[in-house]
């Protein structure tokens, strides 16, 4: 089975984002990919639950909300009422990891959790099952167009060993510097979603972009 692709939207161009979203819509892409990010979490502001709404009334693929926010707990159930479909939220960020993972669940969406580049993989191992997707950062969160931190594809094989152990079924998300030649190691050290923005939404043909990521 081909990979996941999960283009960013944080990379589309806002004064045109129907169309971008329409683009996205007619691709082979599986999910939207979208970063909420408060300024406090990380250096960067983006978009908030009135864009997600909007967002989701045009699409016609999953949102897969990742959120860059501290106390992510407070807003589980609005996201909800916005449209995410899958709800990440980061481990750096949650007193009380477990309890927010089954509040996202018990709200109806895929609950994820993402990691920092900085933070090991062994500290997933009490929440594993509990993770219907985890999100490695193989870039600092807060800011598009950043360079590929090499060390995430040794981090993605040891989570899915951990994944295996565990008798987990989360899938592994990277975000950060994908292309085809970083795809490529990331599909074969065990990805199974990759999100890509810039390199999707400043070329000149997105769905090809998409098309090729596709094949890995």
């Amino acid at each position: 089975m081909s990979v996941l692709v999960s283009p960013s939207l944080l990379s589309a161009n806002f004064l045109h984002l129907g169309r971008d979203i329409e683009k996205i819509n007619e691709s082979r892409a599986d999910w939207f990919h979208l970063d909420i990010m408060d300024g406090v979490f990380v250096p960067n502001l983006s978009y908030g639950l009135p864009v997600v709404s909007a967002i989701k009334q045009a699409a016609r693929k999953p949102l897969d909300v990742h959120l860059m926010i501290v106390q992510p707990e407070r807003y589980i159930d609005a996201f909800r009422q916005a449209g995410a479909d899958i709800l990440t939220v980061h481990l750096e960020a949650c007193m009380h990891l477990h309890r927010t993972l089954q509040s996202i669940r018990n709200a109806g969406m895929k609950a994820g959790v993402a990691l920092n580049p900085h933070t090991p993989v062994h500290l997933l191992e009490d929440v594993i099952r509990e993770a219907d997707l985890v999100l490695v950062m193989s870039v600092n969160p807060g800011f598009g167009g950043q360079s590929f931190i090499e060390q995430s594809v040794e981090k993605v094989l040891k989570l899915k060993e951990l994944i295996c152990k565990s008798g987990s079924n989360a899938l592994v998300e990277v975000d950060g510097g994908v292309n085809v030649e970083t795809g490529r190691r990331l599909a074969e050290a065990g990805t199974d979603v990759l999100v890509a923005g810039s390199f999707v939404f400043n070329a000149p043909d997105p769905r090809a972009i998409i098309e090729e990521l596709k094949k890995l």
